[in-house]
């Protein structure tokens, strides 16, 4: 039997099955007619009407709640921050117990590390957590990312592992509720050769950011997607790491390098240096090989894997264009439900 065939057949099977449901439709407004006699009372003309009717209405209601939520992210402006000092920063509303310092890295590029410091930060910034940014990729993502003009920042994580100044001086304050940002810019990108020649080059950034602690709850580390000085300094620095993971084809590459470096700065220059957690972005439920992935990955780290997974969405993606965490994008997206319920998780965690 061709293709066509089967058309043919399955249109005829069709055919049938709607002659049924017109022969059973009429048995039934017969029977409705005969129960109106009897009874005296008014019976709406069909059943099949009125749940027509309440399916349109629920549609328009989603269509309606779709383009209003449309129109909302349509209306969003690109932000622009004010730089202003650290001595202009909010008062702290809550007592702040022991810093936490986070280390978000990975050496392979676009895995999701500059998104995941700027929405975690962003959604523990939202539950009355004072959290602290520390952009030092080279790139500036989680600069530009939370609405800083770079051209327009004096100060950044480069004159403070280099040039003597001071971190207070290069922190901007309030980026948004309960996070503040201190920012890189291109000049960055020279401080891997530059800090070579200097002396205790692997504490820069330790040094620089101990008199910080006690001021927030946490501070995270945005690396660059290598394993040079730059990120040497970060693992000296943090207590803990998070590692993205992209739910992607050779997700695992690469990452058994990093744990070798993470091991040998362990041994060398940070005993208390450890994997806080492992987390899974860029997941698309609809394939197998996300699945798959996170099944292997989840096998790889065992219960260092959060419960979290970050799907891939556009949102996360636009909102960076705007200035803004996803959580103030579009904070009823799925990417922004994921990452306040990473918030929680990392809460939780302690």
């Amino acid at each position: 039997m061709g293709f066509f065939d089967n058309l043919r057949r399955e249109k005829r099977e069709k055919q049938i099955d709607f002659n049924r449901h017109l022969e059973n439709a009429e048995e039934k407004s017969t029977e409705v007619e005969e129960d109106t006699d009897e009874q005296g009372t008014d019976i709406p003309e069909t059943i099949d009407e009125s749940a027509e009717e309440a399916a349109l209405e629920g549609e328009q209601e989603n269509k309606s709640a779709s383009a209003a939520k449309t129109t909302r992210r349509a209306q969003v402006e690109p932000v622009h921050i004010q730089i202003r000092p650290y001595s202009e920063k909010k008062p702290v509303t809550h007592t702040i117990g022991q810093t936490k310092v986070f280390a978000i890295i990975n050496q392979k590029g676009g895995v999701g590390k500059s998104t995941t410091a700027i929405n975690l930060a962003a959604a523990l910034g939202e539950r009355n957590k004072q959290v602290l940014l520390v952009d030092l990729d080279p790139q500036g993502n989680s600069t530009s990312g939370l609405g800083v003009n770079k051209k327009e920042v004096e100060v950044d994580v480069y004159d403070v592992l280099l040039n003597g100044a001071t971190v207070e001086e290069a922190i901007i304050p309030d980026i948004t509720e309960g996070l503040d940002l201190l920012p890189a810019t291109i000049d960055l990108a020279g401080a891997e050769v530059e800090l070579v020649s200097q002396i205790a080059r692997e504490n820069r950034l330790k040094d620089a950011t101990g008199s910080l602690r006690g001021k927030y709850d946490y501070i995270f580390v945005d690396c660059p997607p290598s394993l040079g000085l730059l990120t040497i300094n970060s693992l000296v620095a943090a207590d803990k790491l998070i590692i993205p993971i992209q739910c992607e084809f050779y997700a695992l590459e690469g990452v058994t390098e990093l744990l070798e470096t993470m091991k040998l700065v362990k041994s060398h220059l940070n005993p208390a240096l450890e994997i806080y957690g492992v987390l899974l972005t860029m997941y698309d439920s609809r394939t197998t090989l996300s699945r798959q992935v996170a099944e292997e990955i989840r096998a790889f780290f065992g219960a260092k894997v959060f419960d979290t997974v970050i799907p891939r969405t556009v949102r996360l993606s636009e909102a960076p264009s705007y200035g803004l965490p996803v959580i103030a994008y579009d904070p009823d997206g799925k990417g922004a439900q994921a990452y306040i319920q990473l918030a929680e998780e990392v809460i939780k965690r302690g």
